[in-house]
């Protein structure tokens, strides 16, 4: 005969084994860096949210240019839309204190109509969460928590991508309206009352920005400053920017230099994209510095960073390196794009005077840089004999070249030395 308390502890042990067979019998998949925690019965679909979370994370590290350091775990939990509930939302946010530390957990409702870019979209928020909280887990319950900027969301761009760039650096900037200021942009918010043409407009001045204030003079490092401090900023986003950025700190000379790189975007036209001939060489003009040395200015590759990296100037050269860089990756080659951006972070790196691992790196793209050019030059001869050989008609690309050289004269096509004169003459009986 068992005794009461035997009964209720062997009552709570069948409870305790019954949670934990439950428990098990969920299925999960944890991501590379083992920070996401995805829950959903299909292993494929578990698979892809960690792929494209790891993804997003790397995009953002490289943004800020920052080692992954992640303290507080985020769960993503799947879900399949509910007959029941038409008005459920397609994404929601728990942010709580749970006694033991902070608890981020992102519920995504699946379906055929989802997008890439919104799942993305909300993984990048959580991120930017748990990079503001992650040194304040001590937070009391009850807490609200301060949510990231809509333009931070829009402007991460995606590393070996162009559609960010596509957007940004296109037609979405209006040439002829008005731009709008950067205090008015700021006041903006994605989610608000704005059609999908806004919305694009609004994705594209968000990249623009994030481009402005990552070119600036240690720009990354800073960027990851202000994410760091976001739960801090007071209520005014131009004053928390000139804060953390220095040459925003007036607003005169913010709205300025705003407006320059705008219209400087405008005009570059990046979807009219470099050849790799044209890429290779802007791209050889670029890391061709001339930098000040023994009172007059001398030119120096970027493989001679050695020689230079003391020099009192360089810095600023580097820096100046990492914003042209930057600029001409915007126009690349997208096979080129990768390599060019890779250049960029070494000018960042430069700049900030950290040269571990920098020999190496620029050996690699030198060799990498080789193989495109080789490979380019072999799908540009296989498309010209092609055309000349294989092409079932005229593509019409010459013809009006072909016009203008008729209408030519024909006095102006013939040459008079003995030669072609002796030629002509032959020509001219046998045609008769």
């Amino acid at each position: 005969m068992f005794s009461a308390s035997g009964t209720v502890i062997t009552v709570l042990s069948i409870l305790l084994w019954s949670h934990s067979a439950i428990a098990t019998s969920v299925e999960r998949s944890i991501s590379a860096s083992r920070q996401f925690i995805v829950y959903d019965g299909d292993i494929q679909l578990r698979g892809v949210i960690c792929d494209l979370a790891e993804r997003t994370k790397l995009d953002l590290l490289r943004t800020i240019d920052q080692r992954d350091e992640w303290i507080i775990p985020i769960v993503i939990n799947l879900q399949s839309p509910k007959a029941n509930l038409p008005e459920m939302p397609r994404s929601e946010l728990n942010f709580a204190q749970t006694g033991f530390g902070l608890k981020l957990q992102v519920n995504l409702q699946i379906d055929l109509n989802i997008k890439r870019s919104e799942v993305r979209r909300e993984l990048l928020r959580i991120l930017l969460l748990e990079m503001m909280y992650r040194r304040r887990i001590d937070l009391p319950a009850g807490t609200t928590y301060v949510p990231p900027p809509d333009w931070l969301l829009d402007g991460i761009p995606m590393q070996d991508d162009c559609e960010s760039a596509k957007r940004s650096l296109s037609g979405v900037f209006p040439v002829t309206n008005r731009i709008l200021t950067l205090q008015e942009f700021l006041r903006l918010h994605e989610g608000s009352d704005l059609d999908e043409p806004s919305r694009v407009l609004f994705s594209g001045y968000a990249v623009a920005l994030v481009e402005l204030l990552t070119q600036s003079p240690q720009g990354r490092g800073r960027l990851a400053r202000f994410i760091a401090d976001l739960p801090f900023n007071s209520m005014d986003p131009m004053a928390d920017l000139g804060a953390h950025f220095p040459l925003l700190n007036d607003i005169t000379s913010a709205e300025n230099i705003w407006k320059s790189h705008i219209e400087r975007l405008v005009r570059s036209q990046p979807l009219q994209f470099l050849s790799v001939e044209e890429t290779e060489k802007q791209l050889d003009e670029h890391l061709l510095l001339a930098i000040q040395s023994e009172g007059r200015k001398k030119k120096f590759h970027i493989d001679e960073f050695s020689k230079v990296i003391r020099n009192p100037t360089a810095r600023s050269v580097f820096a100046q390196l990492c914003r042209d860089v930057n600029m001409l990756a915007s126009r690349a080659h997208p096979i080129c794009r990768p390599t060019v951006s890779a250049y960029a972070r070494i000018g960042a790196r430069l700049a900030r005077g950290k040269t571990s691992g920098i020999t190496e790196q620029l050996t690699r793209l030198q060799v990498s840089r080789k193989a495109i050019t080789a490979r380019a030059r072999k799908v540009n001869d296989y498309m010209n004999w092609f055309e000349a050989t294989q092409a079932s008609q005229i593509s019409g690309m010459f013809t009006e070249t072909s016009k203008e050289a008729d209408k030519r004269p024909r006095s102006e096509q013939r040459r008079h030395d003995p030669i072609s004169v002796y030629l002509d003459v032959i020509e001219t009986e046998f045609g008769e």
